[in-house]
């Protein structure tokens, strides 16, 4: 098991509320061992004119997985940040309006100043749509009073 903190998908689903998170539809739906999980619908707000998956909707569900997962495996959350500093997509299939993708988040590396995150975005027949990395940076942060 990678995860420091304890976290139910009731409480990350909660902690985004009123968040790009939120307006995206994005739902944490599984905490595995070692990988973090969520869906997204392919919806008027995720798609781009062709009414294809918009790929920045995508790159959103990543980071946003990524981010979650880092936090996840943070020492101390009350003193300790990440930040994304750089993350790469390949889109590899399109995903017409009216489905949902789900993507899953595992580590390629969990250091004490970097953090490194596979996401990888899958159709409802489980065929992959994108690929992509995200690198955290493991920032100081002050405690909160």
């Amino acid at each position: 098991m990678i995860w420091k903190q304890d976290a139910t998908l009731e409480a990350l689903n909660a902690l985004s509320e009123n968040t790009l998170v939120s307006h995206l539809r994005i739902t944490f739906t599984e905490i595995g061992p070692d990988y973090l999980k969520a869906t997204m619908p392919v919806a008027a707000h995720t798609v781009q004119p062709y009414r294809l998956l918009h790929g920045g909707a995508s790159v959103a569900l990543a980071e946003t997985l990524g981010s979650t997962a880092g936090v996840l495996c943070l020492e101390d959350p009350r003193t300790q940040r990440v930040v994304g500093v750089e993350i790469n997509m390949n889109h590899l299939r399109t995903v017409k309006e009216g489905g949902e993708v789900t993507a899953v988040a595992r580590p390629l590396k969990i250091g004490r100043r970097i953090q490194v995150w596979n996401v990888e975005v899958t159709d409802q027949a489980q065929r992959l749509v994108s690929c992509g990395r995200l690198t955290l940076a493991v920032l100081h942060a002050e405690p909160k009073l």
